[in-house]
């Protein structure tokens, strides 16, 4: 992913002035068969995986390459100036998932129904931990860019374990990518992603040992009280 040489963006416009969509407008983006992006609310994260959907020509608020999805615009304009390279003969399928707009899209989906003749899953039926692991299980299938932003916020730790065991699947198979971006170190943990840390500095490779998110953690449940006499 670089940008679009014939469509710059000015470094003077939001999001420009975010250090880390700043990196890959300069320096461009290679993305493996696994990126997670971790780091502070604020950051750019959302930003830049909401511009690859995009850019790859997913709907902002979820959804496949078909989807037409939309309530209210507020995306950036960083997918108009981004480039993305796809290997030659490399799948055109690909799925969008952020938590924050399940419900809605949910919605979406009842009013316009499969067309593959599978009966459609009752999603607003379920609670939403579960229908967002049941989409999960239900699309993600075959090679394709999978994207997910922040899951964690739709579920329970059991929750998050099983969606790693299903994207870790999907990376093992060789055939998919999968970008996530996270607040959650056990998701943050997907086995043999490339971890980005996102922040003032731009983006920087992380081991997941290292990770503030990880070190933080763990300085918590090790001694709890330490934080909240501080609160």
């Amino acid at each position: 992913m670089s940008e679009d040489p014939s469509n710059t963006l000015d470094r003077k416009m939001w999001p420009a002035t975010l250090a880390p969509v700043a990196t890959i407008l300069d320096r461009g983006l290679d993305l493996g068969m696994a990126t997670v992006l971790v780091g502070e609310n604020g950051s750019g994260k959302s930003t830049i995986i909401e511009a690859i959907a995009l850019a790859y020509g997913l709907s902002p608020e979820g959804g496949s390459t078909g989807a037409q999805h939309r309530t209210r615009s507020t995306e950036s304009v960083l997918a108009d100036h981004l480039k993305v390279v796809r290997n030659a003969g490399a799948t055109r399928r690909g799925y969008f998932l952020r938590a924050e707009t399940m419900h809605s899209f949910f919605s979406y989906l009842e009013s316009h129904p499969s067309t593959s003749g599978r009966p459609d899953l009752p999603f607003h039926e379920m609670s939403h931990g579960e229908s967002f692991l049941e989409l999960v299980g239900d699309r993600f299938r075959g090679s394709g860019l999978w994207l997910l932003d922040e899951p964690e916020s739709a579920l329970s730790f059991s929750g998050c374990l099983a969606l790693l065991s299903v994207l870790k699947d999907i990376v093992a198979a060789g055939d998919s990518q999968v970008i996530l971006s996270t607040h959650s170190p056990l998701l943050a943990a997907l086995p043999n992603a490339q971890i980005l840390e996102v922040g003032s500095w731009g983006l920087r490779p992380r081991q997941w040992a290292d990770l503030d998110l990880v070190t933080s953690w763990q300085a918590f449940l090790d001694s709890p009280e330490r934080y909240l006499r501080h609160l």
